[in-house]
């Protein structure tokens, strides 16, 4: 058998990506894993989710190969992590794409040489084995006449790959022979193949031949480009390398493992099952956690922040399991930044922003943690008292769900109290819930049916528009209308979209929205007008036109640009670039942009920050950004190389969205960014910068909406005529007046609203005397039913108080109107309390006469509900309940 080589993670993925670029392919970058523009995904899932837009057709890559190696996050089962080899919640694909370029007979023959020449993995041909489609004869003779044997090749059923509509095809997987050592399984064993569940043969690269469309009909077309999309799982050939049993004992994990082991202190790694798995879930889910925050991701109770949060939440159980009591996961930050360094240096520049929101949430967790408790330990007092020996399904899953109690670890509590847990019910609640998440998720992985209307057209088309807002003498290259390509239209042809050989209209990108403008035939005549403007596929600007006339392909035309508006929307998208600089100035360097708008009357910025921005933040970001305008800096653009580009310190906002030339917005030394938008010449074009709104809009994302310039100045207009107006109601002479005058009126009516207080609950103490006297006897005991006319809820438990102090019968049940919504109020007393007489149970029947509901303490619940009329029936079924 030939030696294997001895390569850690970085020389892996490094072998890799040299491979495929020295055939030709152009490295792409580790994507986010928050997706962009892509609102299908709730996390980037695998390399080809990054390639959406290339598969499809919406662009035409610069270069049709290309190569990568993405992170990824799955997290359909997190309960798996830590129980099997090689499930990871993150993990990184080695991927191989081609649009529309080579196909069979390129990429099997390169797929061997990588897996087998000396220069590259070197492993022996005899440990590998291949799978493919049955009736994919091409596939399998291509593997034949590099070298593969004839029983290394297994033909198999579930070699297609098809998520839905769009591109798919068959595919071809391949298996690495670990051994006989590695065989967890019987000789005779059905699943003993390559290709069945056991741990000899591995899986690690999949090869997919994407050639045909998946219409919406169900029906398989040939696809007009054909493609290739290839995926090898990092973890699992780094295995092979460093003979690892599991992924976990790699270079990827088991410096996590070592330094959890410090943690411990008494838990060793390879010791115990139980604990290993812990160990496990640990190394995953930090390294997760990590990435995830990196890239902009925080947690929180919903989408992607719920689940950085179950995920932190199982860590630190997981911690507990291993005798962990304090916060350990933000010191293993740095730990993952210096395992993955070699190709993610942004992990340890970023460490100390990922440790503090991981430390805030860890000792949150541990507040929500001891809740958990509390709540086990009463549900173990309740199942006692009520002599159950067995804790319900779904109270074992709200401790999971909730506080992140593992089922392992009630059951642990719930055994030493001599109880059982509803395993099955538990199930079905967790079952319930992965069903509401799955729907929740990821809705659609399809790429959308590949089109090729504009796939094909790759004339050259001028953008013009940085310097010229009007062409006198633009060609129509490129006409089509209802989805197919033609020679002319007219006013009554849908969809019509023009390509021009030279045009003054930006097409929306970056956030800033398309221009619009006129369409002018020789005679001066207006023949069009443009109201939208995309990129085609090659990257031209394809105009989406409205006709009032006739046009050709081949004529020529004047393109007039809505001046006024692109000018406004200029200066609008350079107060996105100060305020963006202004805001790293002020909060941190760890803000990111997470999305932006720049129209014509305003401007939206979303940005990644941990926290609230307080009012004084917000003051300091506007001054320093009006501090630039009047400044009066000059905005210049260049156009150059991306590696010059970042030596200027540019700022990248998107790492996948620029080409080898790039242009760069300098304002002065104030800021430095990739833009290809469209921008004053100096900064005191915006006259005046406001900001009118911020807010959360998610997960660790704010927003700021502003205006400048004429619209600032109406805005703050618009502020000083109501100010002015309130002046006027106050009797007020001079503005300034105006907060020492509101400040007067509020004392007033705090002091009208006190004596008013005061008089209602004399009125309601009267009523109380007259109520409190009648006193009604039932089989559970003495009670007191009443409605009354006090100012609500409040008053209500002050006469409870009244009712319990006095001892005046053993249950008070009243009710009242307000407002259209009727309220009621239970009190028992605490003997009857004892005696098993719960004001919740009285409420909850009662509460129906109201449609309403609600609940309490065992001594004191209350309801509202839509229905005052209903409130003498409510005290009816008080005492009809009371005499049961």
């Amino acid at each position: 058998m030939k030696e294997l080589k001895k390569l850690n993670s970085a020389q892996v993925r490094r072998m890799y990506l040299k491979f495929f670029e020295e055939h030709g392919h152009k490295i792409m970058p580790s994507a986010s894993l928050v997706p962009v523009n892509d609102p299908t995904l709730l996390w980037i899932n695998s390399g080809v989710a990054t390639m959406k837009k290339y598969f499809d057709g919406k662009v035409v890559p610069e270069n049709p190969r290309m190569t990568s190696s993405q992170k990824s996050i799955r997290t359909n089962d997190i309960e798996n992590v830590g129980k099997t080899a090689r499930h990871h919640t993150m993990f990184e694909m080695l991927g191989n794409f081609s649009v529309g370029d080579y196909f069979k007979n390129e990429v099997i023959p390169w797929a061997w040489e990588l897996l087998t020449s000396d220069k590259c993995f070197g492993f022996d041909p005899e440990r590998l084995y291949i799978t493919y489609y049955p009736k994919d004869h091409d596939a399998y003779n291509k593997w034949r006449e590099v070298g593969v044997a004839k029983d290394h090749l297994i033909p198999d059923e579930d070699n297609f790959w098809d998520i839905g509509q769009g591109p798919s095809g068959p595919d071809t997987e391949i298996f690495y022979d670990r051994g006989q050592e590695f065989n967890n399984l019987a000789d005779d064993d059905p699943e003993n193949y390559p290709g069945g569940e056991n741990e000899r043969y591995l899986e690690i690269w999949n090869i997919v031949f994407s050639q045909f469309n998946h219409t919406p009909e169900d029906t398989y077309e040939p696809l007009p480009h054909k493609n290739i999309d290839t995926g090898m799982g990092l973890e699992r050939v780094v295995s092979i390398f460093e003979n690892a049993p599991t992924n976990f004992e790699t270079d990827l994990f088991m410096p996590l493992i070592k330094q959890t082991e410090e943690f411990s202190g008494t838990k060793k790694y390879g010791e115990n099952k139980e604990d290993d798995i812990q160990f496990k879930i640990i190394a995953d889910h930090i390294r997760t956690i990590t990435f995830a925050i990196g890239d902009g991701a925080l947690p929180s109770n919903m989408g992607r922040g719920y689940v950085i949060r179950r995920l932190l939440r199982r860590a630190v159980v997981a911690g507990k399991k291993l005798g962990i009591d304090e916060p350990f996961l933000a010191k293993m930050v740095p730990t993952v930044g210096k395992i993955m360094q070699d190709y993610y240096p942004d992990v340890l520049e970023n460490a100390d922003y990922i440790a503090s929101v991981i430390k805030s949430e860890e000792d949150r967790f541990s507040a929500t943690l001891n809740g958990g408790l509390n709540l086990l330990n009463n549900v173990i007092a309740e199942a006692k008292k009520n002599g159950t020996n067995e804790i319900d399904g779904k109270t074992a899953f709200k401790l999971y769900d909730t506080y992140g109690f593992p089922i392992e670890l009630t059951k642990e509590y719930a055994s030493d109290e001599g109880l059982k847990v509803d395993q099955k019910g538990f199930e079905a609640a967790m079952t319930e819930q992965q069903n509401r998440a799955r729907n929740a998720r990821d809705m659609d992985n399809g790429m959308g049916v590949q089109t090729d209307l504009w796939t094909d057209f790759k004339e050259d088309s001028k953008y013009v528009g940085y310097t010229d807002l009007t062409v006198d003498d633009a060609k129509v290259i490129g006409l089509a209308h209802d989805g197919k390509q033609a020679d002319s239209a007219t006013a009554d042809d849908k969809n019509v979209e023009l390509i021009f050989d030279v045009t003054p209209f930006y097409a929306e990108m970056g956030g800033q929205v398309a221009d619009t403008g006129d369409i002018i035939d020789n005679y001066g005549k207006k023949v069009g007008r443009v109201v939208d403007v995309q990129h085609a596929p090659n990257q031209q600007n394809l105009h989406r036109v409205e006709l009032t006339a006739p046009i050709k392909k081949g004529a020529r035309y004047k393109l007039v640009v809505d001046r006024l508006r692109h000018l406004k929307i200029e200066k609008n998208h350079t107060a996105t670039h100060l305020l963006d600089q202004a805001l790293r100035n002020v909060l941190g360097g760890h803000t990111q942009q997470a999305g932006s708008l720049v129209e014509e009357h305003y401007l939206r910025f979303d940005f990644s920050h941990f926290g609230q921005v307080t009012a004084k933040d917000l003051q300091a970001v506007e001054q320093m950004v009006n501090e630039q305008i009047w400044k009066e800096i000059p905005v210049k653009t260049v156009e150059t190389d991306i590696d010059s580009a970042k030596e200027m310190g540019a700022i990248a906002l998107f790492s996948d969205k620029y080409g080898d030339k790039v242009r760069v917005v300098k304002i002065g030394d104030y800021n430095t960014e990739f833009c290809g938008g469209d921008h004053v010449k100096n900064t005191n074009e915006l006259g005046l910068f406001k900001i009118v709104s911020e807010g959360g809009v998610g997960a660790g994302v704010r927003r700021i909406e502003a205006v400048t310039s004429s619209d600032a100045f109406k805005f703050l207009q618009d502020r000083d005529d109501l100010l002015t107006e309130t002046a006027t109601e106050l009797k007020t002479a001079q503005i300034k007046e105006v907060p020492h005058q509101v400040a007067a009126l509020q004392a007033e009516l705090k002091e009208a609203q006190k004596k008013s207080a005061a008089l209602e609950a004399k009125i309601a103490a009267q009523q109380a005397n007259n109520f409190f006297e009648n006193v009604q006897d039932t089989k559970q005991g003495s009670l007191i039913a009443a409605e009354v006319k006090v100012a609500g809820m409040g008053q209500l438990r002050q006469l409870a108080d009244s009712w319990r102090a006095k001892q005046l019968s053993d249950v008070l049940v009243l009710g009242t109107a307000n407002d259209g919504k009727a309220n009621l109020l239970v009190a028992v007393s605490d003997d009857k309390v004892k005696a098993g007489l719960k004001a919740g149970d009285l409420i909850k029947a009662i509460a129906k006469a109201v449609n309403g509901g609600g609940g309490g303490r065992p001594n004191l619940a209350q309801a509202g509900g839509k229905n005052p009329a209903g409130i003498q029936d409510a005290l009816k079924l008080a005492k009809e309940y009371m005499d049961k």
